[in-house]
């Protein structure tokens, strides 16, 4: 049995921003791979770099360091007009369901630019086109001659969706896309999303600071904190046998369905370090209640938990045998 190689591979990813005197580390050394049909969610509080790194991968931003492997290209190497071509097979869903879309272009222009971008189709099949994707997301296609205005916000969404899904990608980066949104339009954007990736064959890449969300839509799962990754695994471990302090604080957090389960609540002392200034070692160490003296001076390895389940900690290491400070 052949095993297929990943649609996508980051290995260690970096952007830094200048800022003043000092540097801002917003993804810091980031690596992961996605295999083609799948969905990996990448977690973590605001600020710790997870939008930065959606953005990267499809050089919205040019990374400063690291290799970037789509569909067997390296795109950091790719020129603008190499890199234009290949934008067709991959797509963003932006958070903001009013500021993505142009106000003075109808939806049907909106949908259609991709297509003109991109040179497919000619006129007539654009229309149709246009038609359908607005009928994918459940939108009625008469809908293709209103402005965005017209629109709530969940309905602006779908439309963002439908742009994102109109060349036929093979992978969409989605950046917190329903945080924006009621609860239940949430779920309703969902299900939409799943049901597009079983007719089309999508891959995502799905960003969001909510855990519920991300256990519902996500095959793998990606734990980030100050521009790092700290654990990566299945959705089933990360969420049933969490190795790292900091995943195991935010899932503590999440509340039980039923009123009366308990749960032991992890509550982090301080708050998110500067990233122009991180602690030095394990960024998380100033706030880790398993801290250790190596945990000040060394960052921690990427370590093998399982054959899918990787956490970055020295808890992990069986090596050593240093207890808590």
């Amino acid at each position: 049995m052949t095993t297929l190689p990943p649609l996508l591979e980051v290995h260690g990813l970096k952007k830094y921003f200048a800022s003043g005197s000092s540097t801002v580390k917003a993804v810091d050394d980031v690596s992961f791979s996605l295999a083609e049909g799948q969905t990996l969610g990448l977690v973590g509080e605001s600020g710790c770099g997870k939008s930065t790194t959606g953005r990267s991968v499809l050089r919205l931003i040019e990374p400063s360091e690291g290799s970037v492997r789509f569909m067997g290209q390296e795109l950091t190497l790719l020129p603008e007009g190499q890199l234009r071509a290949m934008r067709r097979h991959m797509q963003m869903v932006f958070q903001d369901p009013y500021a993505s879309l142009n106000p003075r272009m109808t939806i049907g222009e909106v949908l259609e630019e991709p297509l003109i971008v991109h040179q497919l189709h000619d006129r007539a099949t654009r229309k149709r086109k246009v038609a359908e994707a607005l009928d994918m997301v459940g939108l009625n296609p008469a809908y293709a001659a209103r402005h965005p205005h017209e629109f709530s916000g969940g309905q602006r969404q779908r439309v963002g969706i439908a742009r994102a899904i109109i060349t036929r990608p093979k992978l969409v980066v989605a950046d917190e896309a329903v945080s924006a949104l009621d609860v239940s339009i949430q779920a309703q954007i969902l299900n939409l999303l799943r049901e597009l990736q079983q007719e089309l064959g999508l891959t995502y890449l799905f960003v969001s600071h909510d855990l519920a969300v991300i256990r519902h839509v996500s095959d793998t799962i990606g734990v980030m904190y100050l521009g790092r990754m700290v654990e990566t695994g299945t959705c089933e471990e990360v969420y049933t046998r969490p190795r790292h302090p900091y995943t195991q604080a935010l899932l503590s957090a999440i509340p039980r369905e039923h009123p009366r389960q308990q749960r032991e609540r992890i509550i982090l002392q301080g708050s998110i370090p500067n990233p122009a200034a991180p602690p030095s070692g394990c960024h998380f160490h100033p706030r880790c209640p398993s801290c250790m003296e190596v945990c000040k001076t060394e960052a921690p390895p990427a370590v093998k938990v399982s054959a899918t389940h990787t956490v970055a900690c020295h808890l992990s290491r069986p090596e050593l045998t240093l207890r808590p400070t």
